[in-house]
């Protein structure tokens, strides 16, 4: 093994042109590699919606989760399943094993589901298959508001969603905050009951005149033609001019009996910015893109037609993931910069100039050689990748140390630059190989470490391991290569060359300075082994005792500064939409205009539980902190926040803070399970109770069914059937 630095050096141009074009390459592949946040990891979780309007969570859990559990409880593979039956629909979510084959699951998930649909109501939506992605989440949000009509809010806001979605690197641009449109009938009961139409007469008429009917096709014998009966509404004339009912010459038309008009689906939520109506455009970029680059292009794109629309509509960018990451990138590249040039000056004060910038050398190269590595192997430019080049720049360089200070001790010996060169990489060979090797060793459990979190940190040792390997290569092969050509002797100091001889074969009180103090420690150490292990475990045990009374807590994730938080709004009561919307727009009026807060999104009317929180959310108010030149620490400005959100009659409101790393949820999660709903209800009710009286836990929640008012309608089917009623008829209308 040891030939080939003999083999690198007698082939001197074509190891420098290898060098050259891998750091060529590594340069393209810095500049090419997807720029991300965090890791882009895939998370073991499914979640199967099936909506069914009205449906109460007693008939949801019998009716839509039961048949869905029966059917998905078969899969191999799975961790956890966990159903939750909610007003107007039910859902089942999925955990997986960590280091599962997701596309096999996602098939596996979606052919049980195919076997549930039989069980489920005919008039139950399609079954909705939700996969948790990080890469999922909108990169950037544009938000479109202003006290404006709807349909113009609308109009503006579909047609640069149709755009964006066409650009490069934007896998789906989606709406939230909208209303869709729709042709409302309204019907006179009284002219409806003088014509002896029945409510479902006319749900009956209306559907089937609105279909397209393919009807298959005509052979005339010179020719066949497609036949199709085209009988969509296309106009509120057509509805309108639906007839209804003919008696003789008479016909009763849909516009005698009601009106039509062009409006919108009630509203159940409320979108705001800032105070004002809003509709978002939330942009996903596709996997393997460019964040940075991607979002360059939409607001490019934005900026071009910010003068076509229509006047009174304000666009705003939210959630921009490109600023952060490029702050991120540039703080941690900085100290990357930063670390290298402490480095070097350590290195060349104690080598010399030229020897340093040989030593130097492996820093560039082995970060673009890891580079390259990273981008062959598919990954992405993240803070777990940049934080594992912090780290390895204090490592990497002492190959590169071994091998250069063993050669210039060679050339004062009076060896030529070339044999002294050779004769170091072949006698430290092993010694770097084997430091390199106990180096990555320690970082390699882990690659094992389970769950999420592993998959998370596991791009820390991945890392380590492209560049630490790197950096042995370089100083076995190239430095050597490059030592061989332009390596010079450093002129020693006579006082220094003694004391080198006297540390070998002469007296060692004799030598001066620094290096004598340390020469004379390290042989009383020697001659004392006892002593000095007896020191050892001392300390150890001084070290251990000082840790467990003095230290501050265990911590998963190092705590990083925030620069987005949401504001979970909950109330209980039989809530209207609009009294959801009013309760939050108070939280969000104490909210905005606060201290470095930038934008305030509020979403009021979304519901909790199976959808990500308390059963008795109400709202949610999304919260971007200004860039952090602007506002300084965000600790005071989400304290702030926090008192202005207390004292609220009737709401309480959890503030979040944006999470560092792999995702984890609330610090403390209890589970109670039992078949027994009274006795799980009383549990739930006696952990709670005292969960509220513990110092130091905030934001409690469970997920208890809220109380509430509904109204059951008894039908008396005998008296309904003497009137030509059953209970579909009632319930339609």
């Amino acid at each position: 093994m040891t030939g080939l630095v003999d083999w690198a050096i007698d082939r001197a141009r074509l190891t420098l042109s290898i060098l050259v074009a891998v750091l060529v390459m590594g340069t393209l592949a810095y500049i090419s590699i997807p720029k991300e946040a965090d890791p882009d990891i895939p998370l073991p979780f499914f979640q199967v919606q099936v909506v069914l309007p009205g449906i109460s969570p007693e008939d949801s859990e019998r009716l839509l989760v039961r048949p869905l559990e029966v059917q998905l409880k078969t899969i191999e593979g799975l961790k956890e399943i966990r159903g939750i039956a909610s007003q107007g629909y039910g859902a089942v979510s999925l955990e997986f094993d960590v280091n599962f084959n997701k596309d096999r699951a996602l098939q596996k998930v979606r052919d049980a589901v195919d076997a549930a649909k039989s069980k489920l109501p005919n008039d139950a939506e399609e079954p909705f298959i939700f996969e948790a992605n990080v890469s999922d989440s909108p990169v950037v949000s544009i938000i479109l508001s202003g006290n404006v009509p709807e349909r113009a809010l609308l109009r503006a806001a579909k047609r640069m969603e149709r755009e964006i979605d066409s650009i490069v690197g934007v896998l789906d641009a989606e709406l939230s905050g909208q209303r869709e449109e729709l042709l409302e009938v309204i019907i006179d009961p009284a002219r409806l009951d003088s014509y002896g139409v029945s409510s479902e007469d006319l749900f009956r008429l209306v559907v089937r005149n609105n279909q397209l009917i393919p009807a298959g096709s005509l052979d005339t014998g010179r020719g066949r033609f497609a036949v199709k009966v085209p009988g969509l509404f296309e106009t509120a004339d057509d509805v309108l001019r639906l007839p209804v009912k003919v008696q003789g010459d008479g016909v009763v038309k849909l516009g005698d009996i009601a009106q039509v008009r062009r409006t919108f689906y009630d509203a159940n939520t409320f979108a705001r910015y800032n105070g004002r109506p809003a509709i978002s455009i939330d942009v996903k970029k596709r996997t393997g893109a460019n964040i940075v680059g991607t979002i360059a292009l939409v607001r490019k794109y934005v900026e071009s037609v910010r003068a076509e629309i229509p006047a009174g509509v304000r666009v705003d960018y939210s959630g921009d993931a490109s600023y952060w990451i490029d702050a991120q990138l540039t703080q941690l590249t900085n100290a990357i910069l930063l670390a290298i040039a402490l480095v070097m000056i350590i290195v060349v004060a104690s080598l010399g100039l030229r020897s340093g910038l040989i030593v130097g050398i492996s820093i560039p190269a082995s970060f673009l050689i890891g580079f390259l590595c990273l981008y062959f192997g598919g990954f992405t430019l993240n803070m777990m990748i940049l934080f594992g080049m912090v780290i390895t720049v204090g490592l990497l360089v002492d190959n590169g140390i071994i091998v250069v200070e063993y050669a210039d001790r060679k050339m004062a010996e009076g060896f030529s630059k070339r044999e002294a060169f050779s004769e170091a990489g072949r006698r430290m060979f092993w010694p770097v190989v084997s430091s390199t090797a106990t180096t990555l060793a320690a970082f390699a459990p882990m690659l094992f470490w389970p769950g999420v979190s592993g998959k998370f940190m596991s791009y820390l040792p991945f890392t380590m391991i492209f560049i630490m390997t790197a950096s042995m290569f370089v100083a076995l092969l190239f430095l050597p290569t490059i030592g061989a050509i332009f390596g010079k002797p450093e002129k020693i100091h006579p006082n220094a060359s003694r004391d080198i001889s006297l540390s070998e074969t002469g007296n060692l009180y004799e030598i001066s300075g620094l290096t004598g103090f340390y020469v004379r420690l390290v042989t009383g150490a020697v001659n004392r082994p006892f002593f000095v292990l007896l020191i050892a475990v001392v300390s150890l045990v001084a070290v251990v005792i000082a840790f467990i009374a003095f230290n501050k807590g265990v911590q998963f994730f190092v705590e990083t500064d925030a620069d987005f938080a949401t504001v979970s709004v909950r109330a209980r009561g039989n809530l209207s939409a609009l009294e959801k919307r009013d309760l939050v727009i108070e939280a969000e009026r104490r909210l905005t205009g606060a201290r470095g807060v930038k934008g305030v999104y509020t979403v009021a009317g979304a519901g909790g539980g199976g959808r990500g929180g308390a059963v008795d959310t109400i709202g949610r108010i999304f919260i971007e902190l200004q860039p952090y030149r602007d506002r300084g620490p965000s600790k005071p400005i989400m304290a702030e926040l926090r008192k202005r959100l207390e004292n609220m009659p009737g709401i309480f409101a959890e503030l979040q803070e944006q999470e560092s790393g792999p995702p984890g949820g609330k610090a403390i999660q209890i589970e109670v399970g039992s078949e027994s709903y009274a006795a799980l209800d009383r549990v739930v009710a006696a952990v709670r109770a005292h969960a509220d009286k513990m110092p130091g836990l905030i934001d409690i929640e469970d997920s208890r069914p809220l109380p509430g008012i509904e109204w059951n309608i008894k039908l008396d089917r005998e008296q309904a059937g003497r009137f030509g009623a059953d209970v579909g008829t009632v319930g339609a209308a």
